[in-house]
């Protein structure tokens, strides 16, 4: 059974960082698309950060560009998401998911699989 397993969440104060962390397990992630969602209340799924799993290409929504970062280890099992100068706007539950395709996609509709969500809070 697929598991991803978010952690790293948490409250900080605007301009300081965070780091997710997204563990994979009970299937083959090595031909896998994996992404990064975000969540805010009344608001839809939005899409943040993705990347293919071939390749070290990565693609970040414009309203991250340059703050964050997406990432994985060389097993591939594990997907990061670094989160630099976090605006109060960035409040959210943030969703590691995995498509069971190479390549990203930026539609949530397009991604099999889905973690349980990590709260992440900035303060102003």
């Amino acid at each position: 059974q697929v598991q991803l397993v978010e952690s790293g969440g948490g409250l900080v104060q605007a301009g300081g960082s965070l780091r997710l962390s997204c563990a994979a397990s009970g299937g083959t992630f090595s031909s896998s698309a994996m992404g990064w969602f975000r969540q805010a209340p009344g608001k839809e799924r939005e899409f943040v950060a993705a990347m293919n799993w071939i390749g070290e290409t990565t693609y970040t929504d414009d309203s991250v560009k340059g703050r964050f970062t997406i990432s994985r280890n060389n097993a591939k099992i594990t997907v990061y998401l670094q989160m630099n100068s976090l605006h109060p706007e960035d409040t959210a539950v943030y969703y590691c998911a995995a498509r069971t395709a190479r390549y990203y996609r930026r539609s949530s509709y397009e991604y099999a699989y889905w973690g349980q969500g990590t709260q992440v809070t900035v303060s102003s």
